[in-house]
């Protein structure tokens, strides 16, 4: 009876494993680099204006593709310009999908967050670029919108470090609640502190 208990555990072992490991891969950056006891207050990324030029190329050159491809479908057959009409078509609906799939990882790939205790910035997949900041070293924190910034809501957020270079973030979502998070975090840990 023990034996087979044993093979229970050890063959529920690899799945518990697997579980673990996928559960930590579907954790985002941010989560996977939390400190013990931190907890994440506020969260944003890029606006979805980042995606908007690439739709709209991407609806163009899928348009432009299908109405190829549908002409060389209905034409004659025997046509000799058959051929390089479903080329052509077949590659501009694969641009329209690159187009839209670049867009929509660019935006996903950026994750920005306050903690209780730091600002965490990352940019990219394969290539990444980090910020991370402690609240107690953060010595300003600038927003700048442009009208259509405003109307929309988004903007840049400049971080600027006690004795370091500004780091301008550019076309983040909610740019001045992502400031006031940031603000009131810092007040709570020197209120933390005092007491």
């Amino acid at each position: 009876m023990s034996t087979e208990a044993e093979c229970v555990i050890e063959i529920r072992r690899p799945q518990i494993i697997a579980e673990a490991a996928s559960r930590r891969s579907n954790m985002s950056y941010v989560e996977r680099n939390l400190m013990p006891g931190e907890t994440v207050v506020y969260r944003t990324r890029l606006h979805w204006v980042v995606i908007f030029w690439p739709i709209v190329l991407g609806i163009l050159f899928g348009v432009a593709g299908i109405v190829l491809l549908a002409r060389t479908m209905a034409g004659p057959r025997d046509d000799s310009s058959r051929t390089p009409m479903m080329v052509g078509g077949a590659i501009l609906l694969v641009v329209a999908l690159v187009s839209l799939i670049v867009a929509l990882v660019k935006r996903n790939a950026t994750e920005m967050a306050v903690t209780d205790r730091r600002v965490i910035v990352k940019i990219g997949v394969a290539a990444r670029r980090t910020f991370e900041i402690l609240l107690s070293k953060v010595e300003s924190i600038g927003v700048e919108e442009s009208v259509v910034g405003r109307m929309l809501g988004y903007g840049t957020v400049v971080v600027r470090g006690t004795g370091g270079t500004p780091e301008p973030f550019d076309t983040v979502a909610h740019p001045l609640e992502f400031r006031k998070q940031v603000q009131q975090q810092i007040e709570n840990s020197q209120e933390r502190a005092r007491s």
